[in-house]
């Protein structure tokens, strides 16, 4: 038995997306046994482009029933049965959040009539449902209402399942291992399926190959299927609008990382609006007070004059300072660890020698303070960082020069390197910028060891 469901909303958002109107066609397979059409009140103000699109406004609904009303009978009308729709996943969950908010629980098998046209009549221009409707010849009356859209769909799936072939199809879109109801509409199966384990970029495009979206992940097939489970308006738009999925190996999360940076900024996807915007950076930096004492302190980035090293959040400018505070032996109130206290009393450091106090002489103290700064820019000059290459005959490495990122490669683990210029060859030339140092810089101290130092070509 099948549900064959259309519904009309208020168009705010998947989460905010109250239903206007509801039309549910009990079809057997043969025939239509029961029919459910009702206007229904979303409690909010309908949007003047919306009611431009379906005819339904605020007047039209003002005396139509609640949701609560009439939920009760479209959970029996579809209990037992199979829940069809075309572009199944946007009613299906507009609806089930409306039972959520009730505190109800809706689970329901579905079909979607867009993959199994897809499916069973490919070679189409289009797959929405006027267009379909129009090159099957099928009658459909009062566009983008409930009940002329839901009507429509149902000549649509009984043409599909007497379409050749439609028992297979129908069965295996019916498996709950078939993952066809979880997939986006225009999505094929097969490309879903040719997705790596492995870690890598990828890239989620619309039906002409233009790039909509870029992501980074350690397994590409289960954070893609991530996307197609969430219910965020976003990723709901962003699923409905993809046809297309290719990706890039990376070997590893570090030039993952890199490589979805550089990708963005590429190609400025619509639906990579966050990743655009810069994120705010701090930095350490030093001065000289009245008193001729340098200090160490932080701010953010583009306050911090000349900065000796940059970090993604204020705790980590601090835990930096307090290290070196231990290793030079430096004062936490000189290093903005402590303020307003005339000497200082940090809880967890005792390594100040009197700078505080005047019992450290100032020229000492500065002597410290510089060695410091010059430990911090010598650090991670000329490094390499070895990483898990793309397969096992393989290692991936990333190359800082005088401390500015270079770029990322792939080598033969049977290639010996001695001296940088062992790398040329390998090396795909990237450009520094405030993520890519973001992303090393979180990398290095979350893996100090794998810094490795490299000869320049004269040792």
């Amino acid at each position: 038995m099948y549900t064959i469901i259309d519904i009309e909303t208020t168009g705010n958002g998947i989460k905010g997306n109250k239903i206007t109107e509801i039309s549910i066609f009990k079809f057997d397979g043969h025939e239509i046994i029961d029919e459910y059409t009702s206007l229904v009140n979303p409690g909010c103000e309908i949007p003047y482009f919306i009611t431009g699109l379906t005819g339904i406004d605020n007047d039209l609904v003002r005396n139509a029933p609640p949701w609560e009303e009439i939920a009760p009978h479209v959970l029996k009308m579809t209990q037992d049965s199979i829940f069809v729709a075309h572009s199944v996943n946007f009613d299906y969950n507009v609806i089930k959040n409306e039972f959520q908010e009730l505190g109800i629980t809706f689970s329901r098998k579905k079909l979607c009539t867009v993959r199994l046209s897809r499916k069973l009549i490919p070679g189409l221009n289009s797959y929405s449902l006027g267009k379909l409707c129009s090159a099957l010849g099928i009658p459909l009356t009062d566009r983008h209402r409930a009940r002329g859209d839901a009507h429509a769909t149902v000549l649509l799936f009984h043409k599909l399942l007497r379409t050749e072939g439609a028992e297979k199809v129908f069965k295996t879109f019916l498996n709950s291992r078939s993952q066809e109801a979880t997939l986006p509409p225009s999505l094929p199966k097969e490309v879903f399926q040719k997705l790596p384990n492995s870690p890598g970029v990828y890239y989620f495009k619309d039906k002409k190959g233009n790039i909509l979206y870029i992501g980074k992940a350690v397994n590409i097939k289960k954070r893609v299927l991530g996307h197609f489970y969430d219910k965020a308006t976003k990723e709901i738009l962003l699923c409905k609008a993809t046809y297309d999925i290719d990706f890039e190996l990376s070997g590893n999360e570090l030039i993952a990382l890199l490589m979805e940076s550089a990708a963005i900024k590429k190609h400025f996807p619509f639906y990579n609006q966050s990743q655009k915007r810069s994120p705010q950076e701090y930095a350490i930096f030093s001065y000289e007070d009245r008193k001729g004492v340098l200090h160490l302190a932080y701010n953010k980035l583009k306050l911090a004059p000349n900065p000796l090293a940059t970090f993604n959040t204020i705790t980590d400018c601090r835990l930096f300072l307090e290290e070196l505070c231990k290793e030079y032996l430096l004062c936490p109130k000189f290093c903005h660890l402590q303020e307003n206290t005339k000497s200082c009393s940090h809880y967890s450091l005792s390594s100040c020698e009197g700078i505080c106090n005047s019992t450290e002489s100032t020229m000492e103290y500065n002597m410290k303070v510089k060695m410091a700064i010059e430990g911090t820019l010598a650090k991670n000059q000329n490094i390499l960082i070895k990483e898990k290459g793309r397969h096992a005959e393989e290692e991936a490495f990333i190359l800082i020069w005088d401390n500015q990122y270079k770029g990322y490669g792939y080598i033969p683990k049977s290639e010996q390197i001695k001296t940088v210029d062992d790398l040329e060859s390998y090396l795909q030339l990237q450009k520094e910028n405030s993520d890519t140092k973001r992303i090393i810089s979180w990398y290095l101290r979350k893996h100090p060891q794998k810094a490795m130092q490299i000869p320049s070509p004269t040792g």
